[in-house]
């Protein structure tokens, strides 16, 4: 599947916006699109997926190793892939936009906001594609599509502005209709704030599909699989819903080549299914967390964890097993009660880094002494009770304390750190609750 990258000049730019426009663009001219999205984010992939209609692709060197990127690119569907880059093109020592498009060797489209600029703006893209022989990365800038550009004078004086080897792919026109809302963490997911697909059709409009599906082309063929992907005798139940919705779709599809997988939604109170072991993957359980409390299904959950159901909680689903949440307005909610720990919200982040963990112990999702690799970004804190016992000491990260992460108590595990099935956790996870 030939493919190419969507770098911006900063975060900020206006890439998740362009990416839907060509999206919808390519789309329209009968190509079946793949997004994915470089770097470790659920949010911009559920907009991906409301207009593609199918899960974008996590591209992330820091999560993935090299390899690991190739084969998450691969198994992908489509005649072409979008990838919509992280911050600035060349942002970020863990995994950046430029790494990315580096190790696919796919061509970079550069998204430019030419909103008030016309020559400024070929400088900008021309810096940008002379600074990858200054780091060192094989980086093809092959153009640019310039955000917030206007038509008549104000297009063509940046198409005049650009070199001949510098191809003008199009602009996003200023559209009130193409701003999606934001809250803590970024945007608001696809599902809640889909952008219109008539504003997307109109600024498709202004974009060359054609010629952007002709600068595509495909990676090298992955390395070697991600070992064993024999079945286990396990089913395991996922928390799926608007309190539980940051999970890879790689996470899910590796669930299910090796196990069971039941869908479950405890804002809804759904009884906890009959299973092997639960996961509950991030999300905003900060905004449902009296529905939480009194839909029953989490002191439900911790009352199974008691008597030895393996649990395994990122982030969100860290915050769901402790004890109470209590939100910034001072809200407090009594949840899952799994953890020695009560969590509280804060106005500004916490923690935002890729992470490594070293387990201290055989824990649910690794073996003594292995590292992982993950992601951390969250608004909320942890206390937890003197006697807690923790799984990871931290090696990159802030983890829960700034020195450990997982929590642990009975057979359960709960992390501030996101992993990719990449990494083996999850794997670790399967083969561990399979034997329990």
């Amino acid at each position: 599947m030939n493919g190419f990258v969507l770098g911006g000049v900063s975060s900020g730019v206006g890439k998740t916006v362009a990416t839907l426009s060509i999206v919808q663009a390519l789309e329209d001219a009968g190509y079946a699109v793949q997004p994915a999205k470089a770097g470790p984010d659920f949010i911009d992939p559920s907009h991906h997926e409301a207009i593609a209609g199918r899960p974008s692709r996590t591209l992330d060197s820091w999560l993935c190793g090299e390899d690991g990127l190739r084969r998450n690119y691969h198994r992908g569907e489509g005649d072409i892939c979008v990838v919509e880059g992280v911050m600035g093109l060349y942002d970020g020592d863990g995994s950046s936009t430029a790494m990315v498009a580096d190790t696919l060797e796919l061509p970079v489209v550069l998204v430019v906001d030419a909103k008030a600029g016309m020559e400024s703006v070929a400088a900008t893209a021309l810096g940008f594609r002379e600074y990858a022989d200054a780091v060192g990365r094989d980086i093809d800038v092959a153009g640019i599509v310039a955000q917030r550009a206007h038509g008549g004078r104000h297009e063509q004086g940046i198409r005049d502005a650009l070199p001949a080897d510098l191809e003008y792919f199009g602009r996003i026109p200023p559209s009130a209709d193409l701003e999606i809302p934001d809250r803590h963490l970024g945007l608001e997911m696809g599902g809640e704030a889909a952008l219109p697909t008539g504003a997307l059709r109109e600024a498709a409009e202004s974009l060359r599909a054609e010629r952007l599906a002709e600068v595509a082309n495909e990676p090298p063929a992955p390395g070697a699989p991600l070992e064993s992907t024999a079945p286990v005798d396990a089913t395991v139940a996922v928390a799926s819903d608007a309190a539980f919705c940051f999970r890879y779709p790689a996470t899910i599809e590796r669930f299910r080549e090796r196990a069971d997988v039941v869908a479950f939604s405890p804002v809804a109170g759904d009884p906890v299914p009959d299973c092997d072991a639960v996961y509950l993957p991030g999300g905003y359980p900060e905004l449902h967390a009296a529905d939480l409390e009194s839909a029953g299904t989490l002191a439900e959950l911790g009352e199974r964890a008691s008597e030895g159901l393996p649990v395994l909680g990122e982030c969100g689903g860290l915050m769901a097993m402790s004890r109470s949440l209590t939100t910034a307005d001072g809200e407090r909610s009594e949840l899952a009660g799994i953890l020695p720990a009560d969590v509280t919200m804060h106005d500004r982040y916490q923690a935002l880094d890729h992470v490594e963990l070293e387990a201290v112990d055989g824990t649910l999702n690794a073996t003594a002494g292995e590292t992982i690799r993950g992601h951390e970004f969250h608004y909320s804190s942890a206390a937890v009770d003197g006697d807690a016992r923790f799984a990871f000491e931290t090696v990159r990260g802030d983890g829960i304390d700034g020195d450990h992460d997982g929590l642990t108590e009975y057979e359960s595990l709960g992390t501030y750190v996101h992993v990719h099935p990449e990494s083996g956790a999850f794997d670790r996870f399967l083969e561990r609750v399979a034997t329990t």
